[in-house]
């Protein structure tokens, strides 16, 4: 199990504000327009979120930087399995790019968000959370990462590929009303050897 040294720590459901700010800073609004979607009659999109962030808080997947007043960045992953899911008829248009490129990404320990509030870029957060990334893709024995960005994300992206990311696969991006200049889904993997030569 890997131990955690502050400024890092798992985040509790007393995060829950800061991490739906941060899951939509880093989908560039796509997460808050699914949660205008799920929203009943009425309901505040913010208050899905902050549930859906609190489930995933309980399923200990969420990995913050806190300096003593709140998470300022965080990490969400998870390992992909052996076996492709399904994706059917049914599968919402939305994430279907998304899923098929997750599928390609098999047996690898997946960065669903890596996220940092602006006033606190540059600092090195997000390379420190990749690299807990991969020391827990090590742990469970798994020999690769993987992440999905979107194509127009540079910084992202020079983010992943100055730690060994590469791209595999690109897929057009479905917008359905969402409002974005994405075109494309890129999906970046690293292999991993399952020695830490950090």
């Amino acid at each position: 199990m890997i131990r955690l040294e502050p400024p890092l720590r798992f985040a509790s459901e007393a995060d829950a504000r800061e991490l739906a700010d941060l899951v939509n800073f880093a989908g560039e609004g796509l997460p808050l327009y699914i949660w205008e979607g799920l929203a009943k009659d009425g309901q505040d999109p913010w208050e899905v979120g902050r549930a859906r962030q609190t489930e995933r808080v309980r399923e200990g997947q969420i990995v913050v930087v806190d300096f003593g007043d709140g998470a300022v960045a965080s990490l969400t992953g998870y390992p992909i399995g052996s076996e492709p899911k399904p994706i059917g008829d049914d599968f919402p248009a939305l994430f279907r790019p998304l899923q098929e490129l997750e599928n390609k990404a098999l047996e690898s320990w997946y960065v669903n968000v890596l996220a940092c509030y602006p006033e606190y870029r540059g600092q090195g957060l997000g390379s420190r959370l990749l690299n807990l990334a991969e020391q827990i893709a090590r742990d469970g024995e798994l020999r690769r990462m993987s992440v999905i960005v979107a194509n127009n994300n540079a910084g992202a992206r020079r983010l992943y590929e100055r730690h060994g990311y590469e791209e595999v696969a690109a897929l057009p991006c479905v917008k359905e009303g969402w409002e974005t200049y994405t075109e494309h889904w890129v999906l970046l993997t690293k292999p991993l050897s399952l020695v830490d030569h950090c």
